[in-house]
């Protein structure tokens, strides 16, 4: 699937939410890249290494058939790109994961409070 197909649904459930829908979404957003991130570092030690995910494109050979305006069939390159997620494991230093996650939480717990105020703004500011 291209991304643009992915992308333009998204687009439009986002130009479909309410004021008040996009003020909290925009608000909260930091404190739900933290949550990620948080969840990402306890995937991490909880196996004892982290996951690198690269992408690679691949391009595949093919041949098309065609039809021309005299109705003469001819066949033509037409090559098929492919992307395909390739996950490595990583290794990584334990100690300094335990620190990030510690850090990571801090922060979200400031992110927090700062968005539940943020949000009760947004609240008040667009009543439904």
């Amino acid at each position: 699937m291209r991304p643009a197909l992915i992308v333009l649904p998204l687009v439009l459930v986002a130009a479909c939410a309410t004021p008040r829908e996009q003020c909290i979404s925009n608000v909260t957003r930091d404190t739900k890249v933290l949550s990620n991130l948080i969840n990402e570092v306890r995937g991490n030690l909880a196996r004892g290494y982290a996951l690198d995910r690269q992408q690679q494109v691949r391009t595949i050979p093919k041949t098309c058939r065609g039809e021309d305006a005299d109705g003469n069939t001819f066949r033509f390159r037409c090559d098929e790109t492919r992307t395909d997620t390739i996950v490595t494991p990583v290794a990584i230093d334990l100690n300094a994961e335990r620190a990030k996650l510690a850090s990571l939480e801090e922060r979200f717990a400031q992110s927090q409070a700062a968005s539940n105020q943020a949000v009760a703004q947004c609240i008040a500011v667009h009543p439904e």
